[in-house]
């Protein structure tokens, strides 16, 4: 059995430093929350997939994977599935990890749009039993900061959200609409967790719902951001915007 190493993250600035990952072949992903992984020593081993969605494209079987590990005795999977190698680039497929990216990248000023502002509060209150990723204040407005993990690559480098029908992100489109309303900005930022993605629009061939929603928030006001990020074994870091596109034919926002 192979020894696990504990296993940490280290922010610093915009980078996010990974602690020592372990290298292994994805044997199967299921039940959602599980991933077996071939170790490269031969050890098989059940990894927790902290990712919810399909994702389409992630997930073949064989594909290179990166695990974090750790010693916590009151976890039931020491291993964490953290990155997976595709032909189109890596992925972090750990969606918790967009809004530490996202965080840091707003406190940097990676979003000028959004620069205006002397507080960054994470996970603050909201709307109907909701929490809002972040609340920007100190500025001529406060601003109400949605956050959604891109990892679903389309044809041509097009990103798309969400990668499964999702009562719950279109629920979160509604209430920014309504702090918009209500005299605030909302925005929603797309935080791009695959190498191979160049721009990103609402999958509406999965979810016209959301699409849909999208749409009419953004002519309410809300506004719709993109950030790209650097995916190594060693690190995961904001690099700058992407172009959004409100649906698959139209212009970039």
């Amino acid at each position: 059995m192979a020894a696990l190493a504990k296993t940490h993250l280290i922010y610093t600035g915009l980078n996010m430093d990974f602690g020592q990952l372990q290298h292994g072949l994805l044997i199967k992903r299921y039940k959602r929350f599980l991933a077996d992984v071939e170790l490269d020593d031969g050890t098989v081993v059940t990894a927790h997939c902290p990712n919810t969605g399909a994702m389409t494209g992630c997930v073949d079987a064989g594909a290179k994977v990166w695990l974090s590990t750790s010693n916590n005795p009151k976890r039931k999977l020491a291993h964490t599935l953290e990155l997976v190698e595709t032909e189109r680039g890596t992925v972090c497929v750990h969606s918790a990890l967009a809004n530490t990216v996202i965080g840091e990248a707003l406190q940097a000023g990676v979003i000028p749009a959004l620069s205006d502002h002397t507080e960054c509060r994470p996970e603050v209150r909201y709307g109907q039993s909701s929490r809002i990723d972040f609340l920007l204040s100190g500025g001529s407005a406060a601003i109400y900061v949605e956050v959604k993990a891109v990892t679903l690559l389309l044809d041509e480098q097009l990103g798309a959200f969400p990668d499964a029908v999702s009562s719950r992100a279109q629920k979160h489109i509604d209430e920014l609409e309504q702090v918009v309303r209500d005299g605030a900005r909302g925005a929603l930022v797309f935080c791009v967790l695959h190498e191979g993605i160049k721009r990103v629009a609402p999958a509406d061939h999965i979810d016209p719902a959301y699409g849909a929603a999208l749409r009419r928030a953004v002519k309410a006001g809300i506004e719709v951001y993109a950030v790209a990020t650097s995916v190594t074994p060693t690190s995961l870091r904001a690099t700058g915007l992407l172009p959004v596109q409100l649906d698959l034919s139209s212009n970039l926002l």
